[in-house]
């Protein structure tokens, strides 16, 4: 018997049986930021909306690329710099039924686990209160250090938040 990286594989003559390999247990850690934001929540709306827009105010974005004939599918590539390394990595999100001026939802399919929100609350006539809130997975083998990664995922979203938030000004 051989064991190669997708599974185990057993040989009895011409038959090959492959065992999978079980993936491993995972956890689901959340982030939620929220900040005021001056704009009316229909235009922090429309401005969030347009998925291809989102590296402009995070960087850590690399480009958001809407799938052509499946509008709610989109290709997101991240890279950021985390202790001393360069980290990149892809996924594949499926933007869930939007609640038109109030919520956006996705769920990855594909890569990178994870699911998260952006909801819009209206603060009066010309502001509103943006949430983001993003879930995303972690091997159980990590769950005793995942508390120090949630520390440096609320900053890489709240300065999204922040610089979308100047972003809106602009506009």
């Amino acid at each position: 018997m051989s064991s190669i990286a997708s599974g185990t594989v057993s040989t009895t003559r011409s038959t090959l049986c492959f065992r999978k390999i079980p993936k491993p247990v995972m956890q689901w850690q959340d982030v939620t930021v929220k900040m005021v934001v001056d704009a009316p929540a229909s235009v922090a709306y429309k401005l969030y909306a347009d998925r291809e827009m989102f590296p402009k105010w995070m960087p850590f974005l690399s480009s958001v690329e809407a799938m052509e004939g499946s509008p709610d599918l989109s290709r997101y590539l991240v890279k950021l710099e985390s202790f001393g390394q360069n980290i990149e990595y892809h996924f594949l999100a499926k933007n869930l039924q939007p609640i038109p001026d109030r919520k956006i939802h996705w769920r990855s399919i594909e890569g990178f686990e994870n699911r998260g929100s952006v909801r819009f609350f209206p603060r009066g006539p010309s502001s509103c209160l943006v949430e983001i809130s993003f879930s995303y997975e972690v091997p159980n083998a990590f769950a005793p250090v995942a508390f120090a990664m949630k520390p440096f995922m609320e900053n890489i979203i709240r300065g999204g938040l922040e610089r979308f938030a100047a972003f809106v000004k602009t506009i």
